[in-house]
């Protein structure tokens, strides 16, 4: 997703990598569920966070569709986002004592949160969005403990080449004037990269890796 922003304004200024320290810590979100409400569709998954998710929830991604996540355009593109639901505007996975309910398999966007990507010239580094999270005082932690994903290293190369090739696409679609042709390219990521589900006995990164050249080879 495109965000155009001032980093002075909503930042502490500096930019850091996952061996970084960074002021985050949130005392475990004690008695605060301020970001999983009211996000509207700002919670965008890649492939990576459904593979999580359909995994964990031993659910289809269609089965996802029809409670917990939704379909929406970003940048031309259909691609899904965590749902809310009900008059608060919740999570669907918020449970009643406030606490998430899919915490060890969260999606990258909650996990970075309060942190945020800046990507710039074939890579990205994280910022810390410093009007975000209320919750004080906050201690500072380590960015990859802060996002405990597996494997760290191999994630951010996922992370990089998803975002880089969806900004290709961006261009291609650009090209396009009829609504066809525009609605065939986005159905075709969307069966390609969500719908058609991943070998859970197999590795995530090594199956996203054939299914970014099978789209490759479809793209450009």
């Amino acid at each position: 997703m495109l965000r155009e922003i001032d980093l002075d304004a909503v930042s502490d200024g500096r930019r850091y990598r996952q061996s970084d320290m960074v002021k985050a810590g949130c005392n475990d979100c004690k008695g605060c569920s301020d970001c999983c409400r009211n996000m509207g569709s700002s919670i965008v998954l890649d492939p990576y966070d459904c593979f999580e998710l359909c995994k964990n929830l031993k659910e289809s991604f269609e089965k996802l569709l029809s409670y917990a996540i939704e379909l929406q355009v970003v940048d031309g593109i259909i691609l899904p986002n965590l749902k809310m639901t009900g008059n608060e505007e919740t999570c669907t996975f918020l449970n009643e004592q406030g606490r998430c309910s899919i915490h060890s398999f969260r999606p990258g966007f909650c996990r970075m949160f309060p942190l945020g990507r800046i990507y710039e010239e074939g890579g990205f580094q994280y910022f810390l969005q410093v009007h975000e999270c209320k919750m004080e005082p906050k201690t500072k932690v380590k960015i990859q403990k802060w996002l405990g994903i597996p494997d760290i290293r191999r994630y951010e190369a996922f992370v990089t080449k998803w975002h880089y090739f969806l900004k290709d696409v961006e261009k291609i679609l650009g090209s396009f004037q009829d609504e066809a042709s525009l609605k065939n390219i986005s159905m075709y990521l969307l069966k390609n990269f969500y719908l058609t589900p991943y070998d859970e006995n197999r590795d995530f990164y090594i199956q996203f890796e054939e299914r970014l050249e099978k789209a490759r080879r479809y793209f450009l």
